[in-house]
């Protein structure tokens, strides 16, 4: 594995949930691994379990990690190339990222969507441009329309749970949106439609509003409808997210509470287990009796975060795991 920004950079899904399961269970079994080796955290915006998580994975395989809040800490970057440098930017990532390549073995970014421009968004220009000028491999903290790290994790817990509860068939998994207070990007609802398509092991089934499609290019293969009770009828697991219109780019045209997922909507399923990426709106997306609930694996799954991180990681360093 080179780098690792979307479920394309993977050969083998299973094998690499394998070989997070197997760090789970054995957080040290590669810690010299990193020896001698660093990884560079960047932030252009806030993050809370994937910074850590990130950090602790580095850790465990005996790796420093270096942290640094570019919207903080740094200068304004520049990332569009030609550009006459006469406003608010100070450095061109052109210039910034060797430098960076020549500090770290590992690159990891963290972008966010304007939500103002789709084609810009869509682009991937700031990620791609890291991949581009580093000479490093990188690492995708979360972009502006993927967040391949929290997918894995989705996908290990899943199979987790699977396997905690012997289910041998295949799962149905519902991705239903939720309300919020402020439009969202499609970036965590994209990635895991495009993981759990790629997988191909679930009968997988995609519920939203009218007019809050996601591209067909990451949903392609779910079912999808505008009725939730009937896609939650018989679900195994049920992904809760809110995301912003992608059509009309960036918009809420609804906040209907009716979508949010409380207990009345678990018996429609198969006493599904409920997931989220977090950080949650208590009783916005997801009611206090369903976050408090047997049903909910958010803890697990937010958890599991390090072992995904530390998977991917010893997958660009070699390991052998």
């Amino acid at each position: 594995m080179k780098n690792f920004i979307s479920v394309h950079d993977v050969t083998d899904i299973n094998a690499l949930v394998k070989k997070a399961l197997a760090f789970k269970a054995n957080p040290l079994m590669s810690q010299s691994l990193g020896k001698d080796k660093r990884i560079g955290l960047l932030f252009l915006n806030p993050s809370l379990r994937t910074r850590l998580s990130t950090q602790v994975a580095a850790k465990n395989l005996g790796m420093e990690a270096i942290v640094f809040n570019v919207d903080k800490e740094g200068w304004a970057l520049e990332f569009e190339e030609g550009a006459i440098m006469s406003g608010n930017t100070v450095e061109h990532v052109k210039d910034a990222a060797p430098i960076l390549g020549s500090y770290f073995d590992i690159l990891c970014i963290r972008t966010f969507p304007s939500l103002k421009n789709k084609e810009d968004d869509y682009s991937e220009l700031y990620i791609t441009q890291f991949m581009k000028y580093a000479g490093v491999p990188v690492i995708s903290l979360e972009s502006a329309t993927l967040h391949p790290l929290q997918s894995l994790t989705d996908i290990i817990t899943i199979k987790e749970s699977l396997q905690a509860q012997k289910i041998t068939r295949k799962p149905k998994i519902v991705l239903t949106w939720a309300p919020h207070v402020k439009p969202l990007p499609q970036c965590v609802a994209n990635s895991f439609a495009q993981w759990v398509n790629a997988w191909g092991e679930a009968d997988f089934v995609i519920t939203h509003p009218e007019d809050y499609e996601l591209s067909e290019e990451f949903t392609k293969g779910a079912t999808i409808t505008h009725n939730q009770d009937e896609a939650l009828k018989d679900a195994d697991f049920v992904y809760v997210k809110n995301w912003s219109t992608y059509t009309d780019y960036g918009k809420i045209y609804e906040n209907d509470p009716r979508w949010m997922l409380d207990n009345e909507k678990i018996a429609l399923t198969n006493n599904a287990k409920v997931m989220h990426c977090l950080p949650v709106r208590r009783n916005v997306e997801l009611s206090d009796e369903v976050l408090d609930s047997p049903n909910s694996i958010v803890t697990q799954e937010a958890a599991n975060r390090v072992w995904a991180a530390q998977a991917v990681i010893a997958e660009i360093l070699g390991a052998k795991a």
